[in-house]
């Protein structure tokens, strides 16, 4: 593990991926190698790209690193693909689209799969951004599934999350619903040149106006990812994001919430997977038997397993 550590603070991609995948993985050598590597984090800037299917994420997440290769930039890219609910398998189609910037030196391409996890991210994708932070990366793109308006984990996870939206789809005020528009810093309306994308930046422009007095109103900008148009107003509108976060001290705001968010998160999952350990095939099965047959309420049945392990009761 040393020698594999050694290369990895060396700069080699090799090591690099090898590290990822133990810690993709849940591996205990991989939680060590974020225990050793968090120190190092903390100096890229995360940027989240999220929107529904289809808004063109993929390709503006393309254009974004081209635009920040063509700056001098070293770009690492995040890109959560779904999984199938029987296989928890993936296509990671992302790395295909991507083709030409994974032959770029300075662009590090890594697709996870969702693993049925919801929000748009995979279960480890804050472990694997914290890697690839202290390898090195200036900007993280972090592109979300894509499956609607329930992606709001990214806001938890990058410092400045980019909606993508798009006209003409039909579902237009669909996809400002609930909380996904709320976790924007900045708005996008991808493939601009197409009929409503007018429409539909009078739409955003005036639901912004139903925000509370003080609140800060996400820029809205119009691109054609896949020519490149606009692209390069949507760095520099990043970039002076990142910039206001410092001077605002919103920045260490931003990081202290991230971190109980992650904290909770985590602590969730540890549960979680304590209760299957712990409790034996027969009497989980006898449990959900009794709540089959209504002999018991889900959250009494839940809270029982989760005394069992943690040795008191949720509620003495």
């Amino acid at each position: 593990m040393n020698e594999l550590l050694e290369r990895f603070l060396q700069g080699d991609r090799r090591a690099l991926a090898r590290v990822l995948t133990r810690v993709e993985n849940d591996t205990e050598e991989g939680r060590e190698y974020v225990r050793l590597l968090y120190p190092r984090s903390g100096r890229a800037h995360t940027v989240g790209i999220t929107g529904s299917a289809g808004s063109g994420k993929s390709t503006v997440t393309g254009a974004l690193a081209a635009e920040w290769r063509r700056r001098g930039k070293q770009v690492g890219i995040v890109a959560v693909d779904p999984s199938s609910p029987f296989t928890q398998g993936a296509l990671l189609g992302d790395r295909i689209r991507m083709h030409d910037l994974a032959l770029d030196p300075g662009v590090y391409i890594r697709s996870m799969a969702s693993r049925g996890a919801l929000g748009g991210l995979a279960p480890a994708v804050n472990d694997v951004v914290a890697v690839m932070d202290a390898f090195g990366f200036d900007v993280i793109l972090i592109e979300t599934v894509g499956a609607g308006q329930d992606e709001v984990e990214i806001a938890g996870t990058a410092l400045t999350t980019v909606l993508v939206n798009n006209p003409g789809t039909g579902d237009d005020i669909q996809a400002m619903k609930a909380g996904i528009i709320e976790i924007a810093d900045i708005l996008v309306v991808n493939k601009a040149d197409l009929p409503g994308a007018d429409t539909l930046v009078s739409q955003l422009q005036a639901l912004l106006t139903l925000a509370p007095a003080g609140a800060r109103r996400p820029p809205i900008l119009r691109t054609i990812a896949i020519t490149g148009e606009g692209i390069a107003a949507l760095a520099d509108a990043i970039e002076a994001h990142r910039v206001e976060l410092e001077r605002s001290g919103e920045l260490e705001r931003q990081r202290y919430d991230d971190a109980r968010h992650q904290i909770l998160a985590q602590a969730q999952a540890i549960l979680l997977e304590r209760i299957r350990a712990a409790t034996p095939a027969d009497e989980l099965d006898a449990l959900v038997a009794r709540v089959a047959a209504r002999e018991l309420d889900p959250h009494t049945a839940a809270e029982e397993l989760a005394s069992a392990v943690l040795g008191t009761p949720l509620h003495p």
